[in-house]
């Protein structure tokens, strides 16, 4: 059977939170469709604009916690996949960064199932913009590198550390807020200097967006003190320094705004 005969499922990336980072083309599709499987990171401000009467399923996951195994959840999008059916697949982010959406579209298209990706803002440049931190600054990072902190069943992550200990380079890790004092800990066995500047975003773009500014060494305890939760972002380099010049929580500034 033909991917036309079987529909259409569309991967849709909802961006880092903040509403207004959902682009034109997410919102339409989210406007006109007849069923909207979602994640756990997707905002209340974007699931709110979803319309009443679409059907939404929820398939959240979360660290050690899945409502539906990501297997269960790629036989899920097959099957709402018929033609007529208007099927949107809303990931936090972008569907293909961290987000598996590359297993989910080799799934339907094994299936026979035609899919369309729409590119959402992802974490690291929502959340490093929120806080006022470049990702690239001339004369203080060439370069960024996306990793995750997460390894599956709490094994030890398998990284170049030697590749990522790089001063030049800005390096942000999604999914790592369990494990940033052995991230750290190797970066710096690694050769990457203990006073370079960290930083840790929580809730990146949103109002409740918290931003806690440190350093390589003290991350992991300032992250504790600060009693920091996910969705959390991770930030390490030379540019974090300009956070102080640069960043501002969201909230300060709708405060500011409202005032005047």
């Amino acid at each position: 059977m033909s991917a036309d005969t079987k529909g259409t499922v569309h991967l849709v990336g909802a961006g880092p939170g903040d509403p207004d980072f959902l682009t034109l083309k997410a919102l339409r599709l989210l406007e006109s469709a007849d069923v909207v499987v979602y994640d756990r990171l997707v905002g209340k401000g974007i699931l709110a604009l979803i319309p009443a009467g679409t059907t939404r399923i929820c398939v959240g996951k979360e660290s050690g916690r899945h409502l539906l195994p990501q297997d269960e959840i790629n036989d899920l999008l097959v099957s709402l996949a018929r033609p007529g059916r208007r099927v949107v697949r809303l990931k936090g982010g972008d569907p293909f960064v961290f987000g598996r959406g590359g297993e989910e579209a080799l799934h339907l298209v094994r299936h026979g199932i035609a899919i369309e990706v729409v590119p959402g803002v992802t974490a690291a440049s929502g959340c490093s913009a929120a806080a006022g931190i470049p990702l690239t600054h001339r004369g203080l990072a060439t370069g960024v590198r996306l990793v995750t902190g997460h390894s599956r069943d709490d094994t030890e992550l398998e990284l170049d550390w030697n590749s990522l200990a790089d001063p030049d380079c800005t390096l942000v890790i999604y999914m790592g807020l369990s494990t940033i004092g052995r991230v750290a800990e190797r970066l710096m066995e690694a050769g990457l200097p203990p006073e370079t500047p960290a930083a840790a975003i929580e809730n990146g773009t949103t109002a409740a967006q918290r931003t806690c500014v440190s350093t390589l060494a003290s991350l992991s305890v300032d992250v504790v003190a600060w009693n920091l939760k996910p969705p959390t972002l991770l930030m390490i380099g030379r540019v974090v320094s300009l956070a102080a010049e640069l960043g501002r929580e969201p909230a300060e500034a709708v405060a500011e705004i409202a005032n005047g």
